[in-house]
């Protein structure tokens, strides 16, 4: 079974204000040891084989240069080379990716980059927390071309406040005339604890939806493969690190916060970081969540995942036992249809996912 391998970098310049994830500003000096506990971490899981790996935070380009190529050379140690990798992706913001960053990551041998765009306005970007502007991004973006990475991702952000939807295509129009390999858009969530919910940001979605459908037909138009709710991808370009999440493969997360997913069982570490650099120097478990899905809970998990793919699922016979009525539901109100012997989100369907999906979570209503 492949495994997918996943390391958590949680340093930021400064968090976004739409930001609830895992990671922390003004936190530098913690650098040092925390890429120390994550080689110690890596350690433990030296035995096992990764098809892909995923590099994400947080701002992984922030980690100085010495650093990084610390981290790099202690996982080809655990794990070969990352050349090795089907896929090995590296997250990065524009304002910290160097070009003598950019040239380690070629010569280490990643091939996919993801960069943090988030919006092709300056003034949005402000609005966002961002600390980059266009140019930066464009420079960035450039320099990677050139030392010949030919497979980046951008993301983008829909329903930013007092954002238009001409200002919102226009944005689009702009990544795309760059011609990046995949382009991830994601409709502005306002989570409670970011600076956006106490400010009181209220998202306008209808015009969030309108925006998320014009990227939809954008994006077709011009060749992309639709092929996650969020995620569009030139064909042959779709995430595998990604993918394998989404088909239930095994995972292995390296880092403060960071999920696995081995066996059955899946597990979490502490999101606190000294607890976890504490953790790792005395060789204790940095795991504070742990659970085993069985039964509906586990084959509805697997299946609301499963149809994030645009392509549909093929439902197994457990799938079908505990959830056929459900399906038919959703399948009778437009929001997922059948396509052969697989059934998918609708268009319709693709902007209410949620309705569709809390069908398959616990509590069950029918079962």
């Amino acid at each position: 079974m492949k495994t997918g391998l996943y390391l958590h970098i949680p340093f930021c310049k400064q968090k976004c204000n739409y930001c609830d994830f895992a990671s922390f500003a003004g936190c530098e000096k913690w650098m040092p040891a925390y890429v120390e506990a994550l080689l110690t971490e890596a350690h433990s899981y030296r035995s096992r084989r990764f098809e892909t790996l995923y590099i994400g935070g947080g701002t992984p380009s922030l980690l100085p240069l010495n650093l990084l190529e610390k981290l790099i050379v202690g996982l080809e140690k655990q794990f070969g080379p990352v050349s090795q990798f089907q896929e090995s992706t590296f997250e990065a913001n524009p304002e910290s990716l160097s070009l003598e960053k950019l040239r380690l990551l070629k010569m280490a041998g990643f091939n996919r980059l993801s960069i943090g765009l988030q919006s092709f306005d300056d003034e949005e970007l402000k609005k966002l927390g961002r600390v980059h502007c266009v140019a930066d991004f464009l420079h960035v973006y450039q320099a990677a071309r050139k030392l010949g990475f030919q497979n980046i991702n951008i993301d983008l952000i829909a329903g930013l406040p007092r954002q238009t939807l001409t200002k919102f295509q226009a944005n689009i129009k702009a990544v795309l005339s760059l011609h990046p390999e995949h382009i991830s858009v994601y409709g502005l969530q306002i989570e409670e604890g970011t600076p956006f919910f106490e400010q009181g940001v209220v998202c306008d979605q209808p015009l969030m939806r309108n925006m998320l459908e014009e990227t939809r037909h954008q994006l077709i138009q011009a060749g992309y493969h639709h092929y996650e709710i969020s995620n569009f991808a030139r064909p042959g370009y779709e995430a595998k690190h990604n993918t394998h999440y989404w088909n239930y493969g095994e995972y292995v997360g390296l880092g403060s916060s960071a999920a696995s997913y081995i066996g059955g069982v899946r597990r979490q570490n502490t999101p606190d970081l000294r607890t976890y650099m504490e953790c790792m120097k005395r060789g204790k478990t940095p795991e504070i969540f742990r659970e085993q899905l069985t039964g509906p809970a586990l084959e509805g998990e697997k299946l609301l995942l499963a149809l994030r793919q645009l392509d549909g699922v093929k439902p197994t016979q457990k799938q079908l036992a505990y959830f056929q009525q459900e399906i038919e539901k959703h399948i009778h109100n437009g929001l997922l249809e059948r396509a052969g012997n697989k059934i998918k989100l609708t268009e319709e369907g693709i902007y209410l996912a949620n309705e569709v999906f809390c069908s398959f979570v616990a509590p069950f209503e029918n079962i």
